[in-house]
Formats: structure tokens, C-alpha cells, sequence
């Protein structure tokens, strides 16, 4: 078994920030660390660290605006200016280099003068009241003016709109209006993403966020991922809200209001209710929403069970055309639940649709049951059942409404909500999530496995695969080659990994796949080679690596997802996102993981009870197929 094949070749950054990153801390032939004196207080660093970097190290606060930390250097914004002794102008301390001992001062007059004045000059072009905007109370230019004394708007204020707001897109609303053009979302799609919708157009006091020839974002060559919201400051990107349209549907008494929840929004929610990252209030969540008025709340987890055992049937079928039969046919095989990369390789490698697995995702294929089984085993008609989605993902809104999902006759999910706007409409409940006591989900989808759970972290979906084909092939329990069934060489945050699998010997083939195989003598002996890449950028390594026929053209399988951490990092999560938010997000997740009394999808009652009474063909039979699976779009790069 390996782990160690990467691909590090650089990434690339928008047009106007190359050449903007800081020279690497501690390099050969430098000295070991430097000694900067930061108001008065001595620290030692590596050589080309920032300002900024050697103040959060003495627990030193210096605003910023345009600085993140997922993000290359822009200093654009220059509200953390600082002095720096010597030097006639303030100095951006998120750009600015330690080389030589310096003397820093971050609060002096002329620093504070220059900071709210910075401020007052960002409001002077910025539209809109506080109270109305979706960022209330979570708004850093919001803080900013605060922290800084804003008591009046020095330089005036903008009574009417000057920008149209872009609501073309299914997922991501454009208002231009609270833009401070700090430029953290062009960063974060041309460098971060690797997708490239957005850039600076114009120049001077013209210049302006905007997609290729200012057209609607809803028609050009976005994968509606939503990471540009995550790092907008202020309410200048959200996604967009289908609330009021599940109150109305709640409170219409004809209507039949079911939601699924995703385990990445349990894991994340609680942030909007003053929580620390890490702490899931998936049981809380339950209580909350049955007293907020919908008739059922299910779990995803049970419909992740279910894409296992139907993508993981599905690249049984593929290997054993290929090993056994010898027949042409499309590997690696790649997933196909997160719908930014979905969207994303139907843009930029639409040649490769057909290695796309063709399983719905869970969210998809938890709307199609809901329509035919539960309808039909609960005696209610399809058209009077609403389906609510709580997912982590903007483009989970995108993919709801995708026409080719409608395979039970009607519309498989009706709306998608975000971590943020359920925990919106739990507020206007008048509900503190916290304080909810703990009850389950409700049944028949209320039985789901560990796997289902690690869905929502980088390679959870290949980890949950694996758990239950290394089973159903050798029919050694997972337990024996792995401690706790934890597959941890598929695990991390590392931007690709790849793992090897020797198949040295195989067991008999389970009585839930008996009608597609009779043996698993073609895997004896084989080698399982398994990747996995979160966010698009790494995934577009892996691509272009498969292109040029490189190591990761020999994969049989891929997990790629398309935000970074991957659904705990969703679009749709609470901001703000950090690498140390993700990861505490991710402990949450594999602690639920670690909890659960079934930890396999193969072994999940329901699932298997689903199989036995109403899809009993099996995995990727028929019926399943019809429902279960979807075709794909080649749209490419170019648009009208």
C-alpha cells in the first residue's frame, strides 16, 4: 500500500497578483530567524515572514479586509497599514517582508488616522443598510467601521444603487452594490478554484467585479461552488434563498414538507448559533426542525449508504468488463456527488464524461425515493410532497433543478437550503438550536452507518466505497486490515492522495450482487488503485495528469470533490472558513463516524430492506437505474 504519489506542480494566480507571494520562511543560505520589535515587543521569525504573521504570533490584533488565509497575498485593501521605522509611508503588513530587523508600530496616531480614514473611504462607496443586508452582524467591513469609531459617513454615502443585482444564477446572487473590491473572490476562483468566472474589469474608479464581458454569472462557465461567498467579506455574494418558499409550502396545510439533512451542515451549524467549530448538533437539529413545522426529517446518511452500494456495484461492473471480458470501457471511474466538480467537468473536460459515475448523488437520489417509495408506501401523492434539502453546497441549488432530475415524474428535490439559511429560519422560529433536546430521525430513512457520515469530509465517499468493497470482494472484514475499519491512508487534507490496494485473494460473491457476478476470481491477485483530489484546483491536476497518460490515468477509481476539505467546506457553510475551521469540522465528522453501532454501507437494514421490497433487481438493476442514475452535459468552455 502506498500514499505518496503527488503531483506538486505550482499553482497559477489571477493576472493582477502574480508575482504578490511573500519569499518562503527559513531559505537555505538566510539566516534562522530574524528579530522584529512589534510595539515595543521583541520576536524572533524566518526570514520573509509578514508583519502580520509575526503580530498574530505575539497575539498582536492588525485589521485586514483583503487578507485570508486560504488565499495568496493582495495587499489591496492596506486597512492593516503599520509603520515601520525608517520608511516615510505606512506600510500593508500582510505583504511586507521581515528581511532585516525592523521597528514596527501598529496602533500608533497616524496608523489609526489612516485605518479609519481607509474605512471611511470604503464606505463612501458602498451601498445599502446594515440592517437589511444578509451579513448583519457578520459583516467584517461591519466590524471594521465599529472597531474604527465610523460615527458618520465622512466622505458621504450612496443613496441609490449604482448595480443591477444578478440573480441569473441558480446558486450565487451578484450585488455589486457592497462590493469593496477587495478581490478575495477573484483570488479565490482563478487561484484557489482554478475555475476563472470572475475578474477585474475596468480601470480607476471604473473598475468593478464581473464575470467575461459583464454577462449574468447564470451564462457563463461557473460551477456554482460557492467558495467566492465563503470569502466575500461583506453581502456583496450570497447564495441564493429559497426560505420563504419552504415557509410557504409549510404552512400551506395541503402540502407534505419533508427535509433531509447532510451530515457536513450538522457538523457546521452550530457557528451560527455562537458555537465553537467541531461540535455537531445533528440530534438537536431534529428536534429544531420538527418544531419549526416540517413533517418529516430524514437522514442523507441513508441515501449515501444507498450511492455506495450502487457506484460501488457500478465500478465492479466496469473492472469486471475490463479484467474479465476485455471489453473497452471508461477508467478510472469518477464520483459523482459533489456537483461543483460534476459541473466543473462537464466544462472543462467534457471528453471525460463518460468515467463519471453515473449514480445520482445522495441528495438526488434521497428526493427520487421520497417521490416513489415513501409516497407510495405512505399512500400520499408525489405532487403534494415537498422536498427540502439541507445541504452544504450552493451548487446543490443548481443541481436540484438540473431537468434531467425527475425521474419519479416529478421534480426529485424541490429546494436546497444552505447551513446558513436553516439556521436563519431557526432563528425566526424563535428556537436556540443549542438548547434542543436530542431526538432521532424519522423512520423509514432514519437508519444510516458511519459511512454515510464521513461523506461530508475529503475522501470520506472513497473511504466508505472501500469499507464496503473490501468486504463484499474478500469477505475479510474491514476491521482486520484496517483499525476500526478507519481507512486513514484515504484521509487528510493534503491536496491529492493516491493509495494502492493489493486483492491477494477473494471471497464468494454476496447474495445481493448474485445476479451481476458470479465470481470475483478477475479481482484475484489485482491491485486496486484508488485517488483522491478536493477542490478544483488539485482536481485539475489530476486531470490534465490523466490527459498526458501519467500515474493517475491508471486509477480504477477517483474521489473528487469540488471545494477544498470537501463538503465540510461547502459554499453553503457558515463564514467564516479557515484550514483550522475545516479540520475541526472534520473531527466532528469522524467522531459521529466512530459512534455509530453499524459503520458500513453494505450492512445498513434499511438499505438492504429498501433492496429486498422495492428495488429488487439490486444494485444498478433496472429499476434502480431509472431512478437512481442520471446522464450528464457536455457544455465546454465557450459561451454565446
Amino acid at each position: 500500500m502506498t500514499d505518496s504519489l503527488t503531483l506538486d506542480k505550482p499553482r497559477r494566480a489571477p493576472a493582477s497578483q502574480q508575482n504578490q507571494n511573500l519569499p518562503t520562511p527559513g531559505l537555505k543560505g538566510a539566516e534562522t530567524e530574524i528579530t522584529l520589535t512589534l510595539d515595543g515587543q521583541e520576536v524572533r521569525v524566518p526570514p520573509g515572514t509578514s508583519i502580520l504573521e509575526a503580530a498574530q504570533k505575539l497575539g498582536t490584533h492588525i485589521p485586514t479586509l483583503c487578507h485570508h488565509p486560504d488565499l495568496c497575498v493582495a495587499g489591496v485593501c492596506r486597512v492593516c497599514s503599520v509603520e515601520v521605522e525608517g520608511m516615510r509611508a505606512l506600510q500593508a503588513a500582510c505583504t511586507f517582508p521581515v528581511t532585516a530587523p525592523i521597528q514596527v508600530r501598529t496602533h500608533s496616531k497616524k496608523v489609526r488616522l489612516a485605518r479609519r480614514h481607509i474605512v471611511d473611504l470604503l464606505l463612501s462607496d458602498h451601498y445599502g443598510e446594515c440592517y437589511s443586508c444578509r451579513r448583519n452582524n457578520n459583516c467584517e467591513l461591519q466590524s471594521l467601521a465599529r472597531e474604527y469609531g465610523v460615527d458618520m459617513f465622512r466622505f458621504g454615502h450612496p443613496e441609490t444603487p449604482r448595480h443591477e443585482i444578478d440573480t441569473s444564477s441558480y446558486s450565487v446572487v451578484r450585488d455589486n452594490n457592497k462590493c469593496v473590491m477587495c478581490r478575495r473572490c477573484v483570488r479565490t476562483c482563478i487561484d484557489l478554484q482554478e475555475v476563472g468566472t470572475i475578474e477585474v474589469l475596468g480601470r480607476s474608479d471604473k473598475s468593478h467585479i464581473a464575470p467575461y464581458l459583464n454577462k449574468p454569472l447564470g451564462s457563463v462557465v461557473c460551477i456554482n461552488c460557492g467558495q467566492c461567498i465563503n470569502r466575500c467579506p461583506t453581502g456583496a455574494l450570497h447564495a441564493q434563498d429559497y426560505t420563504d418558499e419552504v415557509w410557504a409550502a409549510i404552512d400551506d396545510p395541503t402540502k407534505h414538507v419533508v427535509i433531509q439533512t447532510a451530515p457536513s451542515p450538522r457538523a457546521a451549524i452550530g457557528e451560527c448559533f455562537g458555537l465553537p467549530p467541531g461540535r455537531a448538533l445533528t440530534f438537536e437539529l431534529n428536534t429544531a426542525l420538527k418544531r419549526a413545522g416540517f413533517d418529516r426529517v430524514f437522514d442523507t446518511n441513508f441515501t449515501a449508504d444507498l450511492t455506495i452500494l450502487e457506484e460501488g456495484t457500478e465500478l465492479l461492473i466496469r473492472l469486471h468488463k475490463a479484467l474479465k471480458l476485455g471489453e473497452s470501457v471508461a477508467l478510472p471511474q469518477f464520483t459523482s456527488c459533489s456537483p461543483g466538480w460534476v459541473k466543473y467537468l462537464e466544462h472543462f473536460y467534457p471528453e471525460y464524461i463518460p468515467n463519471l459515475s453515473s449514480a445520482k448523488s445522495p441528495q438526488q437520489m434521497f428526493g427520487a425515493i421520497i417521490k416513489s417509495y415513501y409516497a407510495k408506501t405512505h399512500n400520499i401523492p408525489a405532487k403534494d410532497i415537498v422536498t427540502v434539502a439541507l445541504m452544504p453546497c450552493s451548487a446543490k441549488k443548481f443541481e436540484c433543478n438540473r431537468p434531467e432530475m425527475d425521474a419519479s415524474g416529478f421534480k426529485d428535490v424541490d429546494y436546497g437550503l444552505t447551513t446558513r439559511e436553516l439556521a436563519k429560519m431557526i432563528r425566526e422560529s424563535g428556537i436556540r438550536l443549542p438548547d434542543m433536546p436530542k431526538t432521532g430521525f424519522d423512520t423509514p430513512f432514519g437508519t444510516a452507518t458511519g459511512s454515510g457520515v464521513i461523506f461530508g469530509a475529503t475522501g470520506g465517499v472513497m473511504e466508505a466505497a472501500l469499507r464496503s468493497v473490501i468486504e463484499l470482494v474478500t469477505g475479510t472484514k474491514v476491521e482486520d486490515l484496517f483499525a476500526h475499519a478507519d481507512i486513514i491512508p484515504v484521509r487528510g487534507f493534503e491536496g491529492i492522495r493516491y493509495v494502492e490496494l493489493p486483492i491477494p485473494a477473494v471471497g464468494p460473491v454476496p447474495a445481493l450482487l448474485a445476479d451481476r457476478f458470479s465470481s470475483w476470481d478477475f479481482l484475484k491477485g489485482a491491485t486496486l488503485k484508488v485517488a483522491v483530489a478536493h477542490g478544483t484546483a488539485n482536481a485539475k491536476k489530476v486531470m490534465e495528469d490523466i490527459k498526458a497518460g501519467g500515474p493517475f490515468s491508471q486509477c480504477h477509481f477517483i474521489e473528487f470533490m469540488g471545494c477544498p476539505g470537501g463538503c465540510i467546506g461547502g459554499g453553503g457553510q457558515p463564514i467564516p472558513t479557515s484550514p483550522e475551521i475545516r479540520e475541526a469540522r472534520a473531527r466532528a465528522i469522524y467522531s459521529e463516524d466512530s459512534a455509530y453501532p453499524v459503520r458500513k454501507s453494505h450492512e445498513n437494514p434499511d438499505v438492504l430492506k429498501i433492496y429486498s421490497e422495492f428495488l429488487k433487481e439490486g444494485p444498478c438493476g433496472a429499476k434502480s437505474h431509472h431512478l437512481l442514475h442520471t446522464h450528464y452535459t457536455e457544455r465546454g468552455k465557450y459561451i454565446e
